[in-house]
This record gives structure tokens, C-alpha cells and sequence, in this order.
């Protein structure tokens, strides 16, 4: 009892004696450093456990060493995962105690960066754009824009800040901050803030400021030209001026442009251009240069070689500055012909239609104030070199419309006139248009056919051509005369006609088999139309059916549409003979099952075509099916009997003859309608005989079996009929036929009763009582034959031999 109480006056002492730290308690830590916390136990002389927790119930994602009295968690490098509240556990014996600490987690890692500055336009809006990356917490962040110390806006909680600009000329070569601020209490002073600034410039369009006034100088002084611009990027400056054939030309690329020993070709409008990357503008100056007349020059159009009739133009031109008067003279035999004047640099004169005497010099003359100038050329008047052009012949259809053209070359305005034979005028209708004469015959006829002469004439030049014209006349195609159908052997004679043909001494007539040539004949000399006949004549041979025979008659002459000169006619051979080649045929087949469709054609060929008639032959009698004006008949048999099997025939026939053809049909078909009987009668006295006489409807013919039920005696027939001799009370019975050929079966069931020889005593028992029993036992009998055939059909038990097939 006195221990008890001696250890819990103990146990106070030592649990106040245990002791845990926490170092530090509070931290702030900056992302990416090394940093720790230690927890360590004091006043315990036990076994100690120390262990950490997080007070949000998350992983603690730091390296934790653990040695003794001391655990230390090591955050290698520090993490924003790492902002949390941690526990620090410790047992001592059976005493737990804990410490807690707060981790704050910051970083504000670089400073801004702004963006959007470049490419400031004067006047148009701009987005900068300043953004600060990796800074946490978010909602210590403060961005500000700032321009010379003055905060423009300020953005809270952001990592990024935008700010609308809008250049102003005071813009240019001015900077503007942005400053980061972390504004989280125990964040370090030195790293608190960070500022970023960048310069802007703001570039704008060219602008002349000044240019130099108008100038009016003398040929021979100098002049400079000054222009003046502003821009950012500064601007380039360029002097342009227009030619003299209206292309714009670059003369200068500086402030000042100096013009040397001024000409009138320095008279114009100058521009300064001044451009750089964001526009450009322009602005003139006109420049005017006076001297006296320069450059005078005299041409003559065409240049050279103008001939008499042609137009021609002299023209004069003159530089001079002011503009003065220009005249244009013509000196011939010591005097001067004024021809055209005017106040300007330029005139001219034109003569419509030049003639040798307008040959001479000409002379322009420029003058103004300050003096003259005057120069001349020689003008020489050429005649011709005319050509006339026509063709040598010309092949015409009588009938159509002629034109003959005559062509003049090296001549302007030719004259053209027409002469036929022995220079008679030609009073047909003449068209000329510029170098070109035709001469319109209308309706050509033979007398048109003679010699034509144009002639043309230019000024003092006379030229002329002749041609010949040729007529012929072939208005239609030739006409074939066939005179057939033809028979085979006779002699054949075909005529082909052509009317109206002229010259019938250039006809060719060609009988043609394909293009094999069969006869040819030739016309003879007329100066009138002529109608031409020629004839073939020809033994016809089976192999001319339906062939092909041409006339080709042709003008051999030159000239005119070949397709008008060369025409066709065709014929064709028709032969006549008697029926041949006739057939018959059976489709499917000539052996057919009962029920079938069947169908009997028949064909034939002979010409004409006649009558084609398809019979059935029986009993010396013949049935007609069908019959056709044609080549081919046929008669379908839908379903197909045994009464069809017959002889068919089949009969061409035509105005010069006949032919027949012949096929058996034969139809086959299972046994059936199968009757039986027996002679004398069916109840026969011992010892006699009876003959069964089977029949039935067939084909091919069947084997026939005769079977006694009660025993299986079966006996053979192939014509049906059985004799059964010297019978017993023991052939009594049922007995059954079974039909059979390759089709199938019939059977029937009959009986035989043969009776006893015995006295005629009084009727005793046996007498009496046989007889019924007899009865009872056949009606059993019965009943099982019928059984027996019932399962004899469906067991296939009369599957008998099949006899060789013969006609029904």
C-alpha cells in the first residue's frame, strides 16, 4: 500500500517533466529553397515514438528523418503542395503530447514581363500587356502600370494586367513600368517588389513640311529643288518627274535636287515623294524652261516608198518654250508653197491621193521670240508594182451559181474590168470591193463553157489574167434496173441508166461486187447532154442470194467537188427455189415424261417463203397442229400424254416446190388403271385350270408379278397373262399383281376359291363348320393382306425388277 502511494506522488514529477518542441512554429517558406522543421522530445527517460500529421488529412510531401529524441522534416525544395498545418505526435510510456505548426508557402520567382509595346501606330489603340509567372498566393498579387512614377492602373489577385494605350506624339521615346507586389506579410523587403520597364516608340506616317516654289528658268542655268519631311521611321525622300512618253522617271533620292544646264526636256511637274514603312505622301512643284524653237524635225508618213493613189502625210515638229509658229512649205522650181501653219510645236499636211507631180522637198520652219529653226526632206512619188491573180480553170456543175475572183496586189484602189471570147464585154454582174473583182454568171449552162480575161489597172500600170471555165453536168444518181428475183443457173441481166450527163467522153461506168470490179465501160464525145445505159449480164449460183451489186459512174475531170462528180446506186440479187433444209425437232427431247411440256418446231428455207405446216400421224391419219406463212412453226404441249406418242411431220412448201421432215415422240408414263380377270371364273372345282389376263396403261411396257400372299409363290409375264393349271384347295387364296416399269407400279388384289370334290352326302359337322371358320379366317386374312400391303408400300417391299422398255 505504502509503494502505491509512493509512485503516484512519482508519477506528477515525470509527466511534468516531458516535453515536446516544435522549432519554428510559425514558418513562411519561399518555393524552391531548403528548409526544415524539428520536433524534439526532453524529460523523457522512456522509449519515445514521434510522428507527423496534417491537419487538412493530406499526404505530407516531405523527406522526414527520425533519430532518438529528434524527428526533422526536410522540404527539399519547398513546394506550394507544402503550405499546411502539421502535428508533431510524441509518446512517452503511456503520455502522448503534440506541437502544431503553420507552413506558409511563397513565391514571387522573376520579375514581370511586358509585351505589345512594339509597334506602337500614332492614334491607334494598342493592348500592353504585363504578366508575372509562378507568383503564390494569387491573392497577394499587385500588378501596377506606372509611367514616370505615376500608377496609371492597378490590378489585385492577377498574374496578368492589360493596359489600352493610344499613341501620342509626347509617347515618343517615353518609358512605362509595370511593378509586381507581393503583398503577403513576413515576404522579405528586398523581394516584396519588382518592376519591368520597357520604352516606347510610336511610329507615324511621313509629313512634308516645306517645298520649293515654282521656277521659271532659261535653257542652259541651273536649279535646285528642296522638300523637307518628318516621320517616324524617318522617311526617304524621292524627286520623280513624267517623260516624254508619259512613264514616270525617278531623278533624285535626297533632300535637294539640282538641275544642271537646264533643257526643255527639265520643263514638268517634279514630285517629292516621301515614304517609309507606315505610309507615304507626295507634293509638287512645276518647273517650266524657256528657249528658242529645238528639236525641229520634218517626216513624212508612210516613210518610204509611197506610191501614186496612196495617201501620204508630211508633218512637222518643234520644241520651244514659249510655243511659237510652225510652217510647212513645198519648194519646187525655185518657190515655196505655203501648205499648212500653226501657233504650236506641231503640224502637218496630208495628201489623200499622191501623184508623181507631188514629188519635191519640203521644208518646216519653228520660230518664236527668241529665234528660228527650219529643216527639210524629200519626198519621191512611185508607181505600182500591181499583180493580178485568178485562177487558170474552173470546173463547174451546170445548173449552179459561178463566181470567178480576180485578186490585184500593189494597189490600193485597182479598176477591174471583165472581156469573154474575142474581148466581147461580159454583161454578167461584176462586184468589186477593194482589191478584189467577181464576176456572178447565175444559172451556168454549155454556153458558158469559153476562155475569161479580168483586167486591172492601177494608175499607169494595166495587167490581166485569163481563165477557162469547164461545165459538167451529173444532176442525178444512176439508176439500177433488176429485173429478179432470179432462179438458180438461168441467166441474170442488170441495166444501170444515167440522164443528163455532159462531157459523156469523161463518163466511166463500173460494175462493182464490193469493190471488186466486174465490168467497166467508157462514154464518147458530144457537145450535147447524153443518156448513157450499160448492162451485166451474169449466171446466177446459190452463193448471189442477198448479195450486193454497185454502179459507180464518174466524170474523170479535174476540178470541182469530187462528191458531185462520182455517184453510187446499189442492188440486191433475190434467188427463188424449192423448200430445202427442212427440220423437225422435239424440245426437251424426244423421250419425254407424261405431264411435261413438249414443244415440236419446225424450220424450212426456201424463197419465196412459203407455207409451213406441222402434222401428227396416227392410225394412217394425220392431225394438223399448226401451220404458218413463214419459215418456222412450232406447237407447245403443255402436258404432255400418252396418247401424244405419235410420228410428227413436218411440210414446206412454196410455188416451186415441197419438202417434209419426220421425228417420233414418244411419251412415257408409270403404270396405271391396272385391271385383272380371271377366266373362266374366280371359284373353280379342283383340279381344273383359269387364266388371268392382266392389263394396264403404260409405257415403256412394264414386267408384270403374280404373288399368292399366304406362301409368297410369285410368277413373271411380260405380256400379262398367267395360267394356273390343275389346281388344289391349297391355291385358294389372295393373290396380288404388282405392275412395274421404270417410272413406277401399280398392283390390284383378287382371290381364287377352288372347292372340293366330294360326295353329295347329308352335310355332317365338318361340312358345316369348315365353311365358317373359313370365312372368319379370311376376313382375318383380309385384314392382314391389307395391313400388309400398307406396310409393303411404305417399306418399298414391291420393289420389283424393271422389264426392257417397248412401245405402249
Amino acid at each position: 500500500m505504502s509503494l502505491i502511494c509512493l509512485w503516484l506522488l512519482i508519477l506528477p514529477a515525470t509527466a511534468f517533466a516531458f516535453q515536446v518542441e516544435l522549432k519554428p512554429k510559425t514558418a513562411l517558406f519561399r518555393v524552391g529553397d531548403r528548409e526544415e522543421l524539428r520536433c524534439s522530445v526532453k524529460g523523457c527517460s522512456n522509449s519515445v515514438t514521434i510522428s507527423w500529421a496534417s491537419l487538412e488529412d493530406k499526404p505530407i510531401f516531405a523527406k522526414i528523418n527520425t533519430t532518438g529524441l529528434e524527428s526533422v522534416v526536410v522540404f527539399d525544395p519547398v513546394k506550394i503542395t507544402h503550405d499546411d498545418s502539421l502535428l508533431c505526435k510524441a509518446s512517452c510510456g503511456g503520455m502522448n503530447k503534440q506541437q502544431r505548426t503553420n507552413v506558409k508557402v511563397y513565391s514571387f520567382p522573376g520579375a514581370p514581363v511586358i509585351s505589345g509595346h512594339d509597334g506602337l501606330l500614332l492614334g491607334q489603340p494598342k493592348t500592353l500587356t504585363c504578366e508575372v509567372k509562378n507568383m503564390y498566393p494569387l491573392e497577394f498579387a499587385q500588378l501596377e502600370w506606372l509611367r514616370e512614377d505615376v500608377v496609371l492602373q492597378t490590378d489585385l489577385e492577377s498574374m496578368m494586367s492589360t493596359y489600352m494605350l493610344t499613341p501620342t506624339p509626347a509617347d515618343s521615346n517615353r518609358s512605362i513600368s509595370c511593378r509586381a507586389t507581393h503583398t503577403k506579410e513576413g515576404v522579405p523587403d528586398d523581394e516584396k517588389t519588382k518592376i519591368s520597364t520597357v520604352s516606347l516608340e510610336v511610329l507615324y506616317p511621313p509629313e512634308i513640311t516645306s517645298i520649293s516654289e515654282p521656277a521659271v528658268v532659261g535653257v542652259g542655268s541651273s536649279l535646285t529643288l528642296s522638300c523637307q519631311a518628318k516621320g517616324n521611321p524617318k522617311p526617304n525622300l524621292r524627286w520623280k518627274v513624267t517623260g516624254t512618253g508619259g512613264e514616270t522617271i525617278t531623278v533624285g533620292r535626297s533632300e535637294k535636287l539640282v538641275l544642271r544646264d537646264v533643257t526643255l526636256m527639265h520643263s514638268g511637274q517634279y514630285e517629292c515623294v516621301a515614304n517609309n514603312s507606315i505610309g507615304n505622301i507626295t507634293a509638287s512643284v512645276k518647273v517650266i524652261v524657256q528657249a528658242p524653237p529645238t528639236n525641229t524635225t520634218i517626216s513624212v508618213t508612210p516613210a518610204s516608198g509611197v506610191k501614186e493613189g496612196e495617201s501620204v502625210t508630211v508633218s512637222c515638229r518643234s520644241d520651244g518654250a514659249p510655243v511659237g509658229r510652225v510652217v510647212l512649205r513645198r519648194l519646187s522650181e525655185d518657190q515655196a508653197v505655203e501648205l499648212q501653219s500653226s501657233y504650236d510645236t506641231f503640224t502637218s499636211f496630208t495628201m489623200d491621193s499622191a501623184q508623181l507631180a507631188d514629188s519635191a522637198v519640203y521644208q518646216c520652219e519653228a520660230s518664236n521670240e527668241y529665234g528660228s529653226q527650219n529643216v527639210s526632206t524629200l519626198l519621191s512619188i512611185g508607181v505600182h508594182p500591181l499583180e493580178v491573180e485568178m485562177d487558170t480553170e474552173v470546173t463547174t456543175e451546170m445548173g449552179s451559181n459561178l463566181v470567178l475572183s480576180c485578186r490585184a496586189s500593189g494597189c490600193p484602189q485597182p479598176a477591174f474590168s471583165w472581156r469573154g471570147v474575142q474581148d466581147v464585154p461580159v454583161h454578167s454582174s461584176v462586184l468589186t470591193q477593194d482589191s478584189l473583182s467577181q464576176l456572178h454568171m447565175g444559172s451556168v449552162g454549155l454556153a458558158n463553157e469559153q476562155t475569161y480575161t479580168c483586167e486591172a489597172r492601177c494608175g499607169s500600170v494595166i495587167k490581166t489574167k485569163q481563165t477557162e471555165v469547164k461545165v459538167f453536168s451529173f444532176p442525178s444518181d444512176p439508176v439500177i434496173e433488176n429485173p429478179g428475183p432470179f432462179m438458180e443457173d438461168e441467166l441474170a441481166t442488170l441495166y444501170c441508166s444515167v440522164g443528163d450527163v455532159y462531157p459523156a467522153s469523161q463518163l466511166q461506168i463500173q460494175w462493182l461486187n464490193n469493190e471488186r470490179e466486174l465490168l467497166s465501160e467508157l462514154g464518147n464525145y458530144s457537145s450535147e447532154l447524153q443518156n448513157w445505159t450499160s448492162v451485166l449480164s451474169f449466171t446466177v449460183i446459190p452463193e448471189d442470194q442477198g448479195r450486193k451489186i454497185s454502179c459507180r459512174v464518174s466524170l474523170l475531170m479535174d476540178g470541182g467537188p469530187a462528191s458531185r462528180r462520182e455517184r453510187l446506186a446499189q442492188t440486191e440479187l433475190e434467188l427463188h427455189y424449192a423448200p430445202r433444209d427442212t427440220i423437225i425437232t422435239v424440245t426437251p427431247a424426244s423421250n419425254v415424261k407424261e405431264g411435261e411440256s413438249v414443244t415440236v418446231s419446225c424450220r424450212s428455207d426456201g424463197a419465196p417463203v412459203g407455207r409451213v405446216v406441222l402434222r401428227r400421224l396416227s392410225e394412217d391419219q394425220a392431225v394438223e397442229l399448226q401451220s404458218s406463212y413463214g419459215t418456222f412453226t412450232s406447237f407447245i404441249m403443255d402436258s404432255a400424254q400418252l396418247a401424244d406418242s405419235a410420228v410428227y411431220q413436218c411440210e414446206a412448201s412454196n410455188e416451186h416446190g415441197s419438202q417434209t421432215a419426220r421425228t417420233l415422240l414418244r411419251v412415257r408414263a408409270p403404270p396405271r388403271n391396272t385391271t385383272v380377270q380371271v377366266f373362266p371364273s374366280s371359284d373353280v372345282e379342283e383340279g381344273h385350270n383359269v387364266t388371268i389376263h392382266c392389263r394396264s396403261v403404260s409405257f415403256p411396257p412394264p414386267a408384270v408379278v403374280l404373288r399368292k400372299l399366304d406362301n409368297g409363290m410369285e410368277l413373271y409375264s411380260l405380256d400379262g397373262d398367267f395360267l394356273l393349271v390343275n389346281l388344289t384347295p391349297n391355291d385358294t387364296g389372295l393373290y396380288l399383281v404388282n405392275v412395274t416399269n421404270a417410272l413406277g407400279y401399280d398392283t390390284q388384289i383378287f382371290s381364287i376359291n377352288v372347292l372340293e370334290k366330294h360326295s353329295k352326302d347329308s352335310i355332317d359337322w365338318n361340312q358345316t363348320v369348315i365353311p365358317a371358320v373359313c370365312v372368319g379366317m379370311m376376313l382375318t386374312t383380309t385384314g392382314l393382306v391389307l395391313d400388309y400391303l400398307r406396310r409393303a408400300r411404305r417399306t418399298g417391299f414391291y420393289d420389283l425388277a424393271k422389264c426392257r422398255p417397248s412401245s405402249a
